[in-house]
C-alpha cells in the first residue's frame, strides 16, 4: 500500500487512494503512531468521485446532494473522523495537482463539514481554500450548558481546572473553542487543551485555540486539536481564531495567523465567509505492507 506524506506548516498527513471498505481504527492508529508506525497527524482518504460509495455516504451525512468534483475523508490519529481541516484540504489540493488530477482552476471538494473550494494558485506555496461560513450560534456548533442554544457562544466564562477563561465557540464545519489571553504558550495548550476538548459543554468534543493579539491584523495561536493533541498548525483552527478575533473587535480582516509551524493568511467577509491561503508540500512516499 502506497502512502504519500505531505505537510502544511508542520501539520502532516498521509494521503491514501480511495478504498471500498472501512479503514479500521486499529489501522489508522498504527499508521499514525510516531513510535510504532509511520507517524502523522492523520490520514486523508480520497479522491472519491460522485456516485462512489463514500461520496454518497458523505453527501448523505451532510444532508443532501452536492455539486463537487470529489469527496475526501479526514481521519484523526485516534481513529475518529474530522469534518474539516484547512491544512488537510490544502494538502489534498496539492496532492491532486501533483497527480495531474486537477490544474490551477478552482475545484469543489466535499467533506463531512460541507463543500469547500480549493485553488492551487502557486504550487506548494499558495493554496487557497474557501472554507465556508463561520457560525457562532450555540446549537449550530454545537455547545451546551451556556444557554438555551439560541444565542451566540461568544465571550462566555468557563472554569477549567484552576482558572477561569472567557471563551468563544465557533464552527467552520467542525467545532472550536477560542480563548484570548495576554500571552500564549505550548504549556498552556498542553495543560488546558485536553480538558477543554472533552468538557461536557462540547458534546462532539472540540478543537481548542489559545489566542494572543499581536496587532490589528495579526494574532498568534497555540492549538490543541481534537483527536490529535498538540499540533504545530491548523487551518480550521486559524480560521476560527481569526473569526473570533474579528467578532470580538480585537482585529480586522485580513488576519495573519502565526503558529509554531508557520503563518496562514485569513480573510473574512461581511457574511463571515472565510478564505485561507498557505503552503503545502510533499515529504515522502511510504510503502506500508499489506
Amino acid at each position: 500500500m502506497l502512502l504519500k506524506k505531505y505537510h502544511g506548516l508542520g501539520n502532516d498527513y498521509f494521503v491514501m487512494r480511495p478504498l471500498d471498505g472501512e479503514l479500521s481504527e486499529a489501522f489508522i492508529q498504527k499508521v499514525c503512531n510516531r513510535n510504532f508506525g509511520a507517524g502523522s497527524d492523520g490520514i486523508l482518504a480520497g479522491p472519491y468521485p460522485p456516485g462512489s460509495e463514500w461520496y454518497e455516504k458523505i453527501a448523505k451525512a451532510c444532508g443532501g446532494a452536492f455539486d463537487a468534483a470529489f469527496a475526501l475523508r479526514i481521519l484523526n490519529p485516534d481513529g475518529s473522523e474530522a469534518e474539516k481541516s484547512g491544512n488537510g484540504l490544502r494538502i489534498f489540493a496539492q496532492y491532486l495537482f501533483d497527480e495531474g488530477i486537477i490544474g490551477r482552476k478552482p475545484v469543489r471538494l466535499l467533506t463531512l463539514g460541507g463543500v469547500v473550494t480549493a485553488t492551487v494558485q502557486e504550487p506548494m506555496e499558495r493554496i487557497e481554500i474557501e472554507m465556508g461560513a463561520v457560525v457562532f450560534r450555540e446549537s449550530d456548533i454545537p455547545v451546551r450548558g451556556f444557554g438555551d442554544g439560541s444565542a451566540d457562544a461568544v465571550n462566555l466564562p468557563m472554569t477549567v481546572l484552576d482558572r477561569e477563561f472567557m471563551v468563544s465557540a465557533a464552527s467552520v464545519g467542525n467545532p472550536h473553542c477560542v480563548i484570548p489571553l495576554p500571552e500564549v504558550s505550548k504549556d498552556i495548550a498542553m495543560t488546558y487543551g485536553p480538558v477543554i476538548e472533552n468538557d461536557a459543554h462540547f458534546p462532539n468534543r472540540t478543537n481548542v485555540q489559545f489566542l494572543q493579539k499581536l496587532d490589528e491584523h495579526a494574532i498568534r495561536i497555540e492549538i490543541w486539536e481534537r483527536g490529535a493533541g498538540y499540533t504545530l498548525a491548523s487551518g480550521s483552527s486559524s480560521s476560527a481564531a481569526a473569526a473570533v478575533a474579528v467578532r470580538l473587535g480585537l482585529c480586522s480582516s485580513p488576519v495573519t495567523v502565526k503558529m509554531p509551524g508557520g503563518i496562514l493568511d485569513i480573510s473574512i467577509d461581511k457574511d463571515w465567509q472565510v478564505t485561507l491561503v498557505g503552503p503545502a508540500c510533499q515529504i515522502c512516499d511510504v510503502i506500508w505492507p499489506d
